[in-house]
């Protein structure tokens, strides 16, 4: 409807036109007050302020048909948060000291204790096959816990850590990790999609160091996600430059396959954004432990106030009321006629 903007421009050109023919014949009229009155300097200003007032607000006006957004930063009431966290045998590699798996616990205990006593929190572990090693709680010392017993196994399946870590917030949904579909886990309602722009209490905060090799798509994954309203931010981590890692009870470097991966660079981050992107969440890459600690941070902050746009439809048509309003007001109480 920005179209109708258009008109704008043409009442201004009448407007000019008008004035212009005006002052070209005020001196034909007869009455020697209204001429005083069309060439009064003083008068020449003021008698632009109504009709300026009257553009501005059928502007605004017109603007509002469009039903323009602005981004508003809004305090989420985030109830529930799962740490989603890749086990695959590739997070032992050193390149983040003293390992990727380490660095990750610490990162998720601070995050943990730096939150509210009243946001719930879960623990989502995946590799090969997700499972969800902590229900959503206050209590942090289970928390603590859960996340120092985390252990490393084979592959990386980052489609079924987001629809285990669903599960985990709704309960009463079951996620076919293999197809990737919902279905009713058993009595009461199930959580059912949610308006565009709007979320649910809850964020998954996802950690990988690699790539999906096997399970649902985690594009898929993500779509359900954005479906239910869920957020989710993703955290890549690995160093580029260098990836070194040691194999489980004393197993050569050689046979460093089998329990994961080779140790090298290899975070999927197209994909990794991609998923932010589709669930309005962020993506992040961390190449040490220091700069992995400080993404935990700001997910602190980030999971707490969120920027959405918001429609404002409504304060551009009152602004645009009121200026009219004050055009017809200034001008009957000025020259006791309507602009």
């Amino acid at each position: 409807m920005l179209w109708t903007l258009l008109i704008v421009p043409f009442v201004l050109a009448v407007y000019i036109w008008a004035q212009r023919r005006r002052r070209r014949y005020a001196l034909r009229y007869s009455s020697l007050f209204v001429v005083k009155e069309a060439l009064t300097p003083g008068h020449k200003l003021r008698r632009h302020i109504p009709p300026a007032f009257f553009l501005l607000g059928l502007t605004a006006m017109f603007f509002s048909l469009a039903r323009p957004q602005s981004v508003v930063i809004l305090p989420e009431d985030t109830q529930t948060v799962i740490l989603t966290i890749d086990v695959s045998g590739s997070m032992r590699a050193r390149d983040i000291t003293p390992n990727r798996i380490d660095a990750a616990k610490a990162a998720a205990l601070t995050f943990i204790n730096d939150q509210k006593g009243t946001t719930r929190i879960g623990i989502v572990a995946f590799s090969g096959t997700a499972s969800i090693v902590q229900e959503p709680t206050t209590d942090r010392d289970v928390l603590i816990t859960a996340v120092n017993r985390l252990t490393l196994e084979r592959s990386t399946a980052i489609g079924s850590g987001i629809l285990v870590s669903l599960n985990a917030i709704f309960g009463n949904i079951y996620m076919d990790t293999f197809g990737g579909d919902i279905s009713q886990a058993g009595p009461g309602p199930g959580p059912s999609p949610v308006p565009p722009g709007t979320f649910a209490p809850a964020t998954i905060i996802l950690l990988t160091d690699g790539a999906n090799v096997q399970g649902p798509s985690p594009r898929e994954s993500a779509q359900k996600a954005a479906d239910l309203g869920v957020r989710v931010f993703t955290i890549g981590v690995g160093n580029p430059s260098s990836s070194t890692q040691t194999p489980p009870n004393g197993a050569s470097p050689q046979n460093s396959q089998s329990f994961g991966g080779s140790g090298r660079f290899q975070v999927d981050e197209t994909t990794l954004r991609a998923i932010a992107e589709m669930t309005d969440g962020e993506y992040f890459l961390a190449t040490n432990a220091d700069a992995l600690k400080e993404i935990y941070q700001k997910l602190t902050t980030q999971v707490v106030l969120r920027a959405q746009k918001s429609e404002v439809t409504f304060v551009v048509t009152i602004i645009g009321a009121c200026l009219l309003l004050a055009a017809t007001a200034l001008s009957i109480f000025w020259f006791s006629r309507i602009p």
